[in-house]
């Protein structure tokens, strides 16, 4: 409804009634106009109403949805089912095109606008969540393993000579096969023990860059969120390591947007030394399906080679996941979460205790990670070598998910 529709329906229903809706319309109207100048996630959430109407809105513009469109190619938005075409409001294009993902879209105006306001949108929460001097980021519909896969990938065509990547260890499948999917030989970097926790050896980062010479590494791929003992890396030191031989720096910080701790990390490595590129889960940190990630970092021509690595148009279902979740949540919704979640681990970390020394066991002193927390379970390991594994099932059974 425009406003001469609204002016014809005057002549139909009583005009103090259209006045009164046409205010309602522009308040809505309104939230749409903020987030198109600022393209930054809205301070206060928006009613579902108000993001349907910008996602129909968003919808009509492409050329799928044209009255009396007649797509003659081979990509037209074709939809047999009218249950899938309402599970993507219509949105069918997807993003990007074939040398870009995050190109423009002739036919595919209101997919294209999404595309990018949800990139600004999430860079916004991302400087707000502790990287603040991040300059680009960009949704791709992976996950974080084939994301990392994606950097090493384009790093390949800066350093076409190198074979390896220094890896200080985190037990995590996805982040080795990232290396070795993308052609290279994860070199494995030892943890030295402190305490409780697993820290980086940067003694041993050291010596292999001497060893295998600057050239011949690709990269180093380190990590923040984890498992305890395990504790993030030390970023800020690997971060220096990394500007003064002149090597490539990408983190894996999986679930590390909800964690101000690891946040800080990123944000003082790139002050302090380098950090090309850094990757997390769209699902880890802000509830949506599996299947998508940000890639962000502090060079935007570097993140712009990324994104043209990606071969092809790509799926618009993460980007509009996140963009309804951070529309929905707005700002102070997703700070307010991120705040409950310290909150919560707190909570966890004091009963946990409680629980460990009921049980003559123990809960480990990791104080450098702010994820997660592991306790000793040397009772059970002596009763039985099976006791472990039974205690995972009875957990998991009691429907207790996501314990290690």
């Amino acid at each position: 409804m425009n406003s001469e529709n609204f002016s014809l329906s005057e002549k139909i229903v009583s005009s103090s009634y259209i006045r009164q809706g046409s205010q309602a319309r522009r308040g809505h109207e309104q939230l749409i106009r903020v987030l198109l100048e600022q393209g930054k996630c809205p301070e206060e959430g928006w009613s579902e109403s108000t993001i349907e109407l910008f996602l129909n809105e968003l919808a009509v513009m492409d050329s799928n949805n044209f009255l009396g469109n007649c797509g003659v190619g081979e990509r037209e938005g074709r939809v047999a089912s009218s249950l899938v075409a309402r599970r993507h409001y219509r949105l069918i294009h997807g993003i990007g095109r074939s040398g870009d993902i995050a190109a423009i879209q002739p036919k595919a105006a209101g997919s294209s606008l999404l595309n990018k306001l949800t990139n600004s949108v999430v860079l916004d929460i991302i400087r707000q969540a502790g990287v603040r001097s991040a300059s680009s980021c960009f949704v791709v519909p992976m996950a974080t393993g084939m994301s990392l896969t994606l950097c090493f990938l384009t790093l390949r065509h800066r350093r076409p000579g190198a074979r390896y990547i220094l890896w200080p260890r985190i037990d995590q499948k996805s982040c080795f096969k990232a290396m070795v999917t993308a052609g290279f030989e994860p070199v494995v970097i030892e943890n030295v023990l402190e305490g409780d926790e697993l820290r980086t050896d940067l003694e041993a980062v050291q010596r292999k860059i001497e060893e295998l010479g600057k050239a011949n590494i690709l990269c180093v791929h380190s990590t923040t969120s984890c498992f305890a003992p395990r504790v993030p890396d030390r970023l800020e030191e690997l971060a220096v390591i990394c500007a003064k031989h002149d090597i490539p720096h990408v983190v894996n910080n999986a679930y590390g947007v909800q964690s101000s701790k690891c946040m800080h990390l990123i944000q003082q490595g790139a002050r302090v030394g380098r950090i090309d590129a850094f990757v997390q889960s769209l699902d880890k940190n802000f509830m949506v399906p599996v299947g998508g990630a940000i890639i962000a970092g502090f060079d935007e021509d570097f993140i712009k080679e990324i994104s043209k690595m990606y071969p092809g148009r790509a799926s618009a279902s993460p980007s509009l996941d996140v963009l309804i979740t951070l529309l929905t949540l707005g700002a102070s919704g997703y700070r307010k979460l991120l705040s409950e979640r310290k909150e919560m681990y707190n909570h966890l970390a004091k009963e946990l205790g409680t629980l460990a020394q009921q049980h003559g066991e123990r809960l480990l002193h990791t104080p450098h990670n702010p994820i997660s927390l592991a306790m000793s379970l040397s009772g059970l390991q002596a009763h039985s070598d099976q006791a472990v594994t039974q205690l995972g099932s009875m957990l998991f059974t009691r429907q207790v998910s996501g314990a290690r």
